[in-house]
């Protein structure tokens, strides 16, 4: 068993001219895995997320040699990335139930292999529920699935990324402890980190409303994960008030994290490298995403 965290570094920001700031959005694969960046470019997204295969399926068609050409080339036309792929909902890896379990495991596999094709950087995915068994036996499956993973593809170069969740039944994940449970646990923690998603975490009880509990949030994150471990984040306001388990989505600054909440985030020094990526509500043309990227960009110019 191996603690090693992951060695990937972040980047400051430059003095002068404030940097664009690294924002982005989950976007549709429908047609094909590079309309997402398609459709990054017609917002404004420096990176982007998207699912390799359909979320609400187990199966999906193997991808083509030209798929992921064509999703490579839209990449290096357009500039756009990091790219982070998010896996199906339909996985728990913390099950106690075996079928579902070995299911679930092969799922992570075949979505992280289809990362690797396509040159995605970042795998995220939800810990899973322990569905009754406990936190300790769900922490354990938890991490063999991802050494399972990792092992099966040994040059992969993806980061597979342990989301935060907001709490609710039975889902592991709500506390940075029991994430960093699950890394220390792991032989392959050189390809593993944490995305953290804003709405999650306010929802399971971590304040970032102003800019002092920001900094006590993080600060928290720090001493118990390490910002090295901290390789994405979800920007999405919450629809629910804090500590209430609720997972509902709001555009930035129209929900009870608020703008300053994002703005701590945006302007924070030790996060200029991570990809921030939003989850917010969609519209048809793009209005919503434009909307909030402006929003994200504007805070962090202060």
């Amino acid at each position: 068993m191996k603690t090693a965290s992951a060695t990937k570094k972040m980047t400051a920001p430059t003095k002068g001219a404030a940097p664009d700031p690294l924002v982005g959005s989950h976007m549709s694969i429908a047609g094909g895995t590079f309309n997402a960046i398609l459709s990054a470019e017609t917002v404004g997204c420096r990176c982007v997320q998207l699912f390799v295969k359909s979320s609400n399926q187990w199966r999906a068609k193997p991808l083509t040699e030209e798929e992921a050409a064509q999703f490579g080339a839209e990449r290096k036309r357009t500039g756009i990335g990091p790219a982070v792929a998010h896996s199906s909902y339909l996985i728990n890896v913390g099950s106690p139930d075996d079928a579902l379990y070995e299911k679930s495991r092969e799922a992570l596999m075949i979505e992280y292999q289809r990362c690797v094709q396509l040159g995605i950087e970042y795998l995220v995915f939800h810990p899973g529920a322990h569905m009754g068994s406990g936190i300790d036996a769900a922490i354990g499956r938890i991490a063999s699935a991802m050494d399972w993973v990792l092992a099966k593809i040994p040059n992969g170069k993806t980061f597979l990324l342990l989301e935060t969740t907001a709490g609710a039944g039975s889902h592991v994940g709500s506390k940075f402890e029991e994430l960093k449970s699950i890394l220390d646990r792991l032989d392959g923690a050189d390809r593993a980190a944490v995305c953290l998603d804003t709405c999650h975490i306010f929802a399971a009880g971590y304040d970032i409303r102003t800019e002092k509990a920001y900094h006590e949030t993080m600060s928290r994150f720090d001493s118990i994960l390490g910002h090295s471990r901290l390789m994405a984040i979800h920007c999405n306001d919450s629809k629910y008030d804090f500590g209430t388990h609720k997972d509902r989505h709001e555009h930035i600054g129209k929900g009870y994290i608020g703008a300053e909440g994002f703005g701590c985030l945006m302007r924070d020094p030790q996060l200029a490298g991570v990809p921030k990526i939003l989850e917010t509500p969609k519209d048809e043309d793009g209005k919503f995403d434009k909307m909030n990227l402006a929003l994200l960009r504007k805070l962090a110019a202060g």
